[in-house]
Protein backbone atom coordinates (compact mmCIF):
# COMPACT_ATOMS: atom_id res chain seq x y z
CA UNK A 1 0.00 0.00 0.00
CA UNK A 2 0.88 3.88 -0.64
CA UNK A 3 3.68 4.86 1.91
CA UNK A 4 2.20 8.35 1.58
CA UNK A 5 -1.18 9.56 -0.08
CA UNK A 6 1.13 12.47 -1.73
CA UNK A 7 3.04 10.25 -3.72
CA UNK A 8 -0.19 8.94 -5.34
CA UNK A 9 -2.81 10.10 -7.56
CA UNK A 10 -6.31 8.57 -6.28
CA UNK A 11 -6.84 4.47 -7.78
CA UNK A 12 -10.24 3.23 -8.24
CA UNK A 13 -10.90 0.57 -5.50
CA UNK A 14 -12.42 -3.02 -6.37
CA UNK A 15 -12.76 -6.36 -4.92
CA UNK A 16 -14.21 -10.10 -5.42
CA UNK A 17 -16.89 -11.02 -3.01
CA UNK A 18 -19.75 -13.78 -2.47
CA UNK A 19 -23.25 -12.48 -2.40
CA UNK A 20 -24.77 -13.77 0.89
CA UNK A 21 -28.70 -12.23 0.31
CA UNK A 22 -30.55 -9.23 1.27
CA UNK A 23 -31.23 -7.61 4.66
CA UNK A 24 -32.50 -4.50 6.39
CA UNK A 25 -30.59 -1.75 8.01
CA UNK A 26 -32.48 0.78 10.59
CA UNK A 27 -31.18 4.56 10.77
CA UNK A 28 -31.18 5.80 14.03
CA UNK A 29 -34.49 7.73 12.83
CA UNK A 30 -36.13 4.64 12.46
CA UNK A 31 -35.56 4.66 8.66
CA UNK A 32 -35.24 0.91 6.85
CA UNK A 33 -31.99 0.62 4.50
CA UNK A 34 -32.84 -2.41 1.99
CA UNK A 35 -29.84 -3.67 1.57
CA UNK A 36 -27.84 -6.58 -0.33
CA UNK A 37 -24.57 -8.57 2.22
CA UNK A 38 -21.81 -9.21 -0.01
CA UNK A 39 -19.15 -11.79 1.62
CA UNK A 40 -15.46 -10.34 1.35
CA UNK A 41 -12.91 -13.51 1.34
CA UNK A 42 -9.37 -12.28 1.27
CA UNK A 43 -8.59 -11.10 -2.20
CA UNK A 44 -4.75 -11.90 -3.57
CA UNK A 45 -3.01 -10.19 -5.56
CA UNK A 46 -1.71 -12.52 -8.60
CA UNK A 47 -0.30 -10.26 -11.03
CA UNK A 48 -0.23 -6.55 -11.86
CA UNK A 49 0.25 -5.01 -15.38
CA UNK A 50 1.86 -1.90 -16.31
CA UNK A 51 1.82 0.16 -19.31
CA UNK A 52 5.41 -0.49 -20.25
CA UNK A 53 5.15 -3.90 -20.13
CA UNK A 54 1.88 -4.79 -21.18
CA UNK A 55 0.11 -1.46 -22.59
CA UNK A 56 -2.14 -1.09 -19.75
CA UNK A 57 -2.23 -1.21 -16.19
CA UNK A 58 -3.88 -3.87 -14.12
CA UNK A 59 -4.03 -5.62 -11.39
CA UNK A 60 -5.71 -9.64 -11.04
CA UNK A 61 -6.83 -10.54 -7.90
CA UNK A 62 -7.71 -14.24 -6.85
CA UNK A 63 -10.21 -16.02 -4.63
CA UNK A 64 -11.64 -19.41 -3.94
CA UNK A 65 -9.97 -22.73 -3.70
CA UNK A 66 -9.21 -25.19 -6.63
CA UNK A 67 -8.23 -28.79 -5.95
CA UNK A 68 -6.67 -28.89 -9.42
CA UNK A 69 -4.45 -26.69 -11.54
CA UNK A 70 -2.99 -27.09 -14.70
CA UNK A 71 0.87 -26.21 -15.22
CA UNK A 72 0.71 -22.90 -16.99
CA UNK A 73 -1.93 -22.02 -13.95
CA UNK A 74 0.85 -22.94 -11.20
CA UNK A 75 3.10 -20.76 -13.07
CA UNK A 76 0.86 -18.01 -13.44
CA UNK A 77 -0.30 -18.11 -9.36
CA UNK A 78 3.70 -18.88 -8.07
CA UNK A 79 2.55 -20.60 -5.19
CA UNK A 80 0.21 -17.61 -4.13
CA UNK A 81 -2.27 -20.33 -3.67
CA UNK A 82 -4.66 -22.42 -6.05
CA UNK A 83 -7.00 -20.03 -6.61
CA UNK A 84 -10.85 -20.82 -8.40
CA UNK A 85 -11.68 -17.44 -9.69
CA UNK A 86 -9.59 -14.70 -11.44
CA UNK A 87 -10.84 -11.51 -12.11
CA UNK A 88 -8.78 -7.88 -13.60
CA UNK A 89 -9.16 -5.04 -12.69
CA UNK A 90 -8.04 -1.69 -14.64
CA UNK A 91 -6.49 1.21 -13.12
CA UNK A 92 -6.98 4.37 -14.29
CA UNK A 93 -4.75 6.42 -12.51
CA UNK A 94 -1.15 7.17 -13.73
CA UNK A 95 1.53 5.80 -10.92
CA UNK A 96 4.80 7.88 -10.87
CA UNK A 97 7.91 6.11 -12.00
CA UNK A 98 8.78 3.34 -9.89
CA UNK A 99 5.79 3.60 -7.55
CA UNK A 100 2.87 0.96 -7.74
CA UNK A 101 -0.41 0.96 -5.63
CA UNK A 102 -0.15 -2.60 -5.02
CA UNK A 103 2.57 -5.47 -5.07
CA UNK A 104 2.09 -9.41 -6.18
CA UNK A 105 0.67 -11.46 -2.64
CA UNK A 106 -0.96 -8.48 -1.38
CA UNK A 107 -3.98 -9.09 0.43
CA UNK A 108 -7.65 -6.96 -0.15
CA UNK A 109 -10.11 -7.23 2.37
CA UNK A 110 -13.39 -5.47 3.27
CA UNK A 111 -11.80 -2.53 4.70
CA UNK A 112 -10.46 -1.65 1.40
CA UNK A 113 -14.35 0.23 1.08
CA UNK A 114 -15.65 3.08 3.30
CA UNK A 115 -19.29 3.95 4.43
CA UNK A 116 -20.85 6.17 1.97
CA UNK A 117 -18.81 5.79 -1.04
CA UNK A 118 -20.35 5.50 -4.71
CA UNK A 119 -19.84 1.69 -6.16
CA UNK A 120 -20.82 -0.39 -8.64
CA UNK A 121 -21.49 -3.62 -8.66
CA UNK A 122 -21.09 -6.67 -11.88
CA UNK A 123 -22.28 -9.95 -11.50
CA UNK A 124 -24.21 -12.84 -13.62
CA UNK A 125 -28.34 -12.18 -13.46
CA UNK A 126 -30.61 -14.85 -12.25
CA UNK A 127 -30.68 -17.79 -15.14
CA UNK A 128 -34.77 -18.26 -16.05
CA UNK A 129 -34.27 -21.01 -19.04
CA UNK A 130 -36.44 -20.92 -21.92
CA UNK A 131 -39.46 -18.26 -21.86
CA UNK A 132 -42.18 -16.97 -23.78
CA UNK A 133 -42.90 -13.68 -24.72
CA UNK A 134 -45.17 -12.19 -21.91
CA UNK A 135 -42.70 -12.93 -19.49
CA UNK A 136 -39.73 -12.11 -21.60
CA UNK A 137 -40.90 -8.92 -22.87
CA UNK A 138 -43.85 -8.03 -21.24
CA UNK A 139 -46.26 -8.47 -23.93
CA UNK A 140 -50.44 -8.35 -22.78
CA UNK A 141 -50.87 -11.73 -24.87
CA UNK A 142 -53.89 -12.04 -26.81
CA UNK A 143 -57.64 -11.48 -25.07
CA UNK A 144 -59.64 -14.63 -22.79
CA UNK A 145 -62.51 -14.46 -25.33
CA UNK A 146 -64.24 -13.83 -28.62
CA UNK A 147 -62.34 -17.34 -29.61
CA UNK A 148 -59.10 -17.36 -28.82
CA UNK A 149 -58.34 -20.61 -27.67
CA UNK A 150 -55.23 -21.47 -25.88
CA UNK A 151 -53.15 -18.82 -27.73
CA UNK A 152 -53.48 -15.70 -24.34
CA UNK A 153 -49.56 -16.11 -23.84
CA UNK A 154 -48.85 -16.45 -27.59
CA UNK A 155 -47.05 -13.35 -29.70
CA UNK A 156 -48.79 -13.26 -32.41
CA UNK A 157 -47.80 -12.63 -36.01
CA UNK A 158 -44.50 -11.02 -36.71
CA UNK A 159 -45.81 -9.44 -39.55
CA UNK A 160 -42.55 -10.45 -41.91
CA UNK A 161 -43.91 -10.36 -45.58
CA UNK A 162 -40.72 -8.30 -46.79
CA UNK A 163 -37.73 -8.85 -46.95
CA UNK A 164 -38.58 -12.70 -46.22
CA UNK A 165 -36.59 -12.64 -42.99
CA UNK A 166 -37.18 -12.15 -39.39
CA UNK A 167 -35.06 -9.15 -39.16
CA UNK A 168 -32.62 -8.85 -35.94
CA UNK A 169 -33.76 -7.61 -32.44
CA UNK A 170 -37.62 -8.91 -32.82
CA UNK A 171 -38.99 -9.59 -29.73
CA UNK A 172 -39.58 -13.64 -29.24
CA UNK A 173 -39.49 -16.27 -27.09
CA UNK A 174 -35.82 -17.10 -26.26
CA UNK A 175 -33.65 -18.14 -23.06
CA UNK A 176 -33.58 -15.10 -20.37
CA UNK A 177 -31.02 -14.39 -17.99
CA UNK A 178 -27.65 -15.50 -17.23
CA UNK A 179 -25.85 -12.40 -18.54
CA UNK A 180 -23.81 -10.46 -17.06
CA UNK A 181 -24.96 -6.69 -15.58
CA UNK A 182 -23.58 -4.13 -13.50
CA UNK A 183 -25.84 -1.90 -11.17
CA UNK A 184 -24.58 1.48 -11.35
CA UNK A 185 -24.92 4.00 -8.32
CA UNK A 186 -25.32 1.79 -5.48
CA UNK A 187 -24.20 3.38 -2.19
CA UNK A 188 -22.31 1.39 1.06
CA UNK A 189 -24.18 1.44 3.93
CA UNK A 190 -21.63 -0.16 6.06
CA UNK A 191 -18.51 -2.33 6.19
CA UNK A 192 -17.86 -5.34 9.24
CA UNK A 193 -14.18 -5.44 8.74
CA UNK A 194 -14.32 -8.24 11.34
CA UNK A 195 -16.87 -10.22 9.55
CA UNK A 196 -16.02 -9.70 5.90
CA UNK A 197 -19.33 -7.85 5.23
CA UNK A 198 -19.89 -4.95 3.13
CA UNK A 199 -23.72 -3.96 3.28
CA UNK A 200 -24.96 -2.03 -0.11
CA UNK A 201 -28.48 -0.53 -0.28
CA UNK A 202 -30.43 -2.06 -2.79
CA UNK A 203 -30.14 -4.93 -4.90
CA UNK A 204 -27.30 -6.52 -7.03
CA UNK A 205 -27.72 -8.82 -10.17
CA UNK A 206 -26.93 -12.51 -9.28
CA UNK A 207 -27.87 -15.56 -7.07
CA UNK A 208 -26.76 -15.77 -3.36
CA UNK A 209 -23.76 -17.63 -3.22
CA UNK A 210 -22.60 -16.33 -6.62
CA UNK A 211 -19.28 -14.23 -7.14
CA UNK A 212 -19.86 -10.13 -7.67
CA UNK A 213 -17.75 -7.53 -8.03
CA UNK A 214 -17.32 -4.17 -6.64
CA UNK A 215 -16.06 -1.26 -7.76
CA UNK A 216 -15.85 2.21 -7.22
CA UNK A 217 -17.07 4.74 -10.32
Amino acid sequence: MPASPAFFVKMNKFILGIKVGMSQIFKEDGTVVPVTLVQIKPNTVVQIKTTEKDGYQSVQLGIGTKKKLTKPQKGHMKNLGNFAVLKEFKTTAAMPAGRQEYKQGDILEASVFAEGEKVKVTGTTKGKGFQGVVKRHGFRGMPASHGHHSVMRHGGSIGQRFPQHTLPGMRMPGRMGDNRLTVRGLTVVKVDAEKGIIAIKGAVPGNNGSIVQIMTQ
